[in-house]
């Protein structure tokens, strides 16, 4: 396919979408964008543990239960990101 008619395509389908809904569409990327910085966080936890349980490995049990506390609680800031993108696009 050409480069300019596939250019040409979203052009024309971008000339039919408003201000407001524009605004809108790039508001829920922004929500969506939260998901990155969630699994950003959640890989800096998981390599900090495994850090932890390579130098004492007596506490693995502990700081495993410790690890998937804090991981589920930067999950749901990745899930309420989509949320709000849900709610932005459909209300």
């Amino acid at each position: 396919m050409d480069f300019m008619l596939v250019l040409q395509n979203v052009l024309l389908a971008f000339a039919e979408i408003s201000v407001g809904e524009g605004l809108k569409y790039i508001a829920a990327a922004i929500a969506v964008f939260t998901g990155f910085a969630c699994a950003l966080g959640e890989g800096n936890v998981a390599a900090h543990a495994l850090d932890a349980m390579a130098r004492q490995p007596e506490i693995a049990g502990n700081l495993r239960v410790s690890m998937l506390i804090g991981q589920a609680v930067s999950e749901t800031t990745g899930l309420y990101g989509l949320v709000i993108a849900i709610l932005i696009l459909f209300i």
